[in-house]
């Protein structure tokens, strides 16, 4: 029996949306207990992932990757207790962490740009752009630290938040068969 129904479940996907769209207004408004906040979930993260891996790696009896586990479940035990216990430091992780991807990947674009013919000057000046926002990282810092993860994350969240909004109003009136 196939039964014809009208958009099922499309509230939700608008709530999803309305949900990103609050948080990342509040992420832009307020930056730095934004990323005061993202550097406790990704502090709990790994310590989280740190404690799988090191109890993997003690446990684990008889696989190879023992020794590597263990290294990477202390590692990241480290991390996320410097995180959760000096956020501050967290946050200033993070800033420089993004800084050097946005150079890694702007160093890239160029090069790919040089040698692609297709979009060269798109390619070319999308590199320049993540390089000039790895320099005003640097030159921002310290204060970038503390305001530009939260922000980041606040774009982020409108972005996805607009996007589900629009996805939702898109299949509000979509006719869906359902095989029962």
């Amino acid at each position: 029996m196939t039964l014809s129904t009208r958009g099922i479940g499309w509230g939700w996907l608008l709530a999803y949306g309305i949900v990103n769209l609050i948080l990342g207004a509040f992420a832009i408004a307020m930056p730095v207990p934004a990323t005061f906040a993202a550097t406790l979930v990704i502090g709990a993260y790994l310590i989280a992932a740190g404690l799988f891996s090191l109890l993997a790696g003690i446990f684990g009896q008889g696989h190879e990757g023992r020794g590597y586990a263990i290294l990477l479940g202390v590692i990241s035990l480290i991390g996320g207790g410097i995180m959760v216990i000096e956020p501050a430091t967290g946050a200033l992780s993070l800033t420089l962490l993004l800084a050097l991807w946005l150079i890694a990947r702007g160093v890239l674009e160029l090069a790919w740009g040089f040698r692609f013919r297709r979009r060269r000057g798109l390619m070319i000046a999308l590199g320049v752009i993540n390089l000039l926002l790895a320099a005003y990282i640097f030159y921002a810092m310290p204060i970038s630290a503390l305001t530009l993860p939260g922000i980041v994350l606040g774009v982020s969240f409108l972005f996805s938040g607009a996007t589900w909004v629009l996805f939702a109003l898109d299949h509000r009136g979509e006719r869906v068969a359902l095989d029962i």
